[in-house]
C-alpha cells in the first residue's frame, strides 16, 4: 500500500501484512493523490504543488521521474480500458493521459465549462469520466472514447473527491464546503438523486460489494469520526 505524507513531501509504501513503513519515497513537493499502473508495476503520484505527477517503481520503491503537467495535479486515476493514466490540470482546465511504461503524457483533453478541474471518478464499463471543476463548483461527464465533455451539472462549492459504485451506478460528489451530491448514471447522462450536508465531508468512499458509504470527518464536536452510510434504492 502507498500512502501521502504530505508533511514530509514524501509517499510511504506500507506492508499490507504487517502494517510496517518499509519505504519512503520523494521529495515529491505536496503528494496529494495516488494511482498504481498494473501492468508497469509503477505508482503515479498527483504532486499538487509542484505542477507535475511523480512516479514511483514498486519493484525498488524509487522515484523514476516527475512529469510536468503545466499547471497544479488534481487527482490521478488509472483507466484500465486504456491502460492509461489519467490526471487533472488545474490552470490548463484540460485532462491529461499518460503511458504508464514510458511516463509520457500522450494527450491532452480540454474540460470545456469546468474551471481548475480537480476530482475524478470512472465508469470504466461505460467508458465514461465524471471530472469536477473547484472554482465553479462544476461537474463534467466525460465520454472516455472521444474524450469530449457531453454534459456538466451543478454541485456543491469546491469539490474534491468524487466515488462511483459501478453495480448501483450512483456516483457521490463530495465537497470542501460539506455538501454532497448525489447522481444516479443513466446511459450517458446523470440524473441527480439529492444531496446532504455534513461538515468537513470532502472526502467520500464507496465499497462497491456491500454499496456502503465512508465519509471520514475531520471535526465533529472536537473529535474525528468516520460517518457511515447505507443508500437507499
Amino acid at each position: 500500500m502507498y500512502a501521502s505524507v504530505t508533511g514530509e513531501h514524501k509517499v510511504a509504501a506500507v506492508d499490507m501484512a504487517t502494517l510496517k513503513t518499509i519505504a519512503k519515497v520523494g521529495p515529491i513537493n505536496y503528494p496529494d493523490d495516488i494511482a498504481y499502473a498494473p501492468d508497469s508495476m509503477r505508482v503515479f503520484v498527483s504532486d499538487e504543488h509542484g505542477d507535475a505527477d511523480a512516479v514511483i517503481d514498486t519493484k525498488t520503491n524509487a522515484l523514476v521521474t516527475s512529469i510536468p503537467l503545466g499547471g497544479g495535479a488534481g487527482n490521478t486515476v488509472y483507466d484500465s480500458g486504456s491502460g492509461h493514466i489519467l490526471v487533472a490540470v488545474h490552470e490548463k482546465k484540460e485532462l491529461v493521459a499518460i503511458d504508464p511504461a514510458t511516463a509520457k503524457i500522450i494527450g491532452r483533453y480540454p474540460m470545456t465549462g469546468i474551471e481548475s478541474p480537480h476530482g475524478i471518478a470512472l465508469d470504466v464499463a461505460e467508458r465514461l469520466a465524471f471530472v469536477a471543476g473547484e472554482e465553479n463548483h462544476k461537474l463534467a461527464v466525460v465520454d472516455l472514447t472521444t474524450m469530449k465533455v457531453l454534459a456538466t451539472h451543478s454541485v456543491g462549492e469546491d469539490p474534491d473527491v468524487l466515488a462511483f459504485d459501478p453495480r448501483l451506478k450512483r456516483l457521490y460528489v463530495s465537497a470542501e464546503s460539506g455538501n454532497l451530491t448525489v447522481f444516479r448514471e443513466q446511459g450517458k447522462t446523470l440524473v441527480s438523486e439529492g444531496g446532504l450536508f455534513m461538515p468537513h465531508a470532502h472526502t467520500v468512499c464507496v465499497d462497491p460489494d456491500t454499496h456502503l458509504v465512508y465519509f471520514p470527518l475531520q471535526d465533529i464536536d472536537g473529535h474525528p469520526i468516520l460517518r457511515i452510510m447505507e443508500p437507499t434504492n
